[in-house]
């Protein structure tokens, strides 16, 4: 074959690979979508280094202790169980995603790089690019309303945020309530103990509310207590541990846009200081 009709490919920058994911989930390249390619996501434009919540604006941060612990679920469960307006933003990126199905209804991709969906009154703000670091996760973006709730599903490691300058790491410091989530096994209870022990000189921890996914304690697996540490045994012992219920088919199909059992959103209810949420709207 001769040079001129040789294909040549020129190189690809992480930058166009990230726009095309971006594409990707934003719907450009599904069957019947005839708009092309996506712009680019704007970060100069969108302000990406710092947030402030809007006056009114109350937050809550979920913080998982591992992979696959519940975070995004009982996230999802607390805005669901939270009066009109609520959202979740779900901070990390779009390759851990939990929510990707977790929508009814999809909003499109915002400028700022949020795939913005809807479920019920609760509005879901999910990442659409990959990210690699704590910085790398844009602002959310402006409240809706001047009373809305917050809640920020974060899904990094506690270690990372507490050294991370990002407005994510100062959220998780500062938010209105803190939840952190973790299983009734040896490993859960193990992270627990040391994310307790991270988030100790940035909170006090007796305002940190615990939720454990798993079976009522009574039923939890024999060793599972004994393995806790001093912190979480102060926990236990002070009866200061929420019970997750587990759900079967949560467990085996993740959030999608089947109902979320209803004693698991009653279980949620009870992780918000109703004193903290906002007054329902009509």
């Amino acid at each position: 074959m001769s040079s001129s009709t040789t294909p040549t490919h020129r190189p690809v920058s992480l930058d166009e690979l990230k726009r095309a994911w971006s594409a990707v989930e934003a719907g450009q390249f599904r069957a019947g979508n005839r708009s092309g390619y996506s712009a680019p996501v704007d970060r100069e434009a969108a302000g990406t280094t710092e947030w402030t919540p809007t006056a009114g604006e109350r937050t809550v941060v979920i913080l998982g202790c591992g992979g696959a612990v519940g975070a995004s679920t009982v996230a999802v469960a607390a805005g669901l169980a939270a009066p009109h307006p609520a959202r979740v933003v779900e901070c990390c990126s779009v390759s851990a995603s939990g929510l990707a199905a977790a929508s009814t209804a999809e909003l499109g991709l915002d400028p700022s790089g949020w795939s913005l969906g809807k479920r019920d009154h609760l509005r879901i703000e999910r990442a659409s690019e990959v990210l690699t670091e704590v910085e790398d996760v844009p602002a959310p973006v402006e409240a809706e309303h001047e009373n809305q709730l917050t809640i920020l599903d974060v899904g990094w490691e506690v270690g990372a945020l507490m050294n991370s300058t990002s407005w994510l790491g100062s959220a998780v410091r500062t938010a209105d309530r803190l939840i952190v989530v973790t299983t009734a096994t040896v490993p859960g209870l193990r992270r627990l103990e040391g994310a307790l022990e991270i988030l100790a000189p940035h909170r006090d921890l007796e305002r940190v509310v615990v939720a454990v996914r798993g079976p009522r304690r009574k039923k939890w697996p024999r060793g599972v207590d004994h393995s806790a540490g001093p912190r979480v045994r102060r926990l236990l012992a002070a009866d200061a541990v929420v019970e997750i219920p587990e759900d079967r088919s949560l467990a085996t199909t993740g959030l999608d846009s089947h109902p979320v059992p209803a004693p698991l959103i009653a279980t949620a209810r009870g992780l918000l200081d109703p004193a903290q949420l906002p007054e329902p709207t009509n």
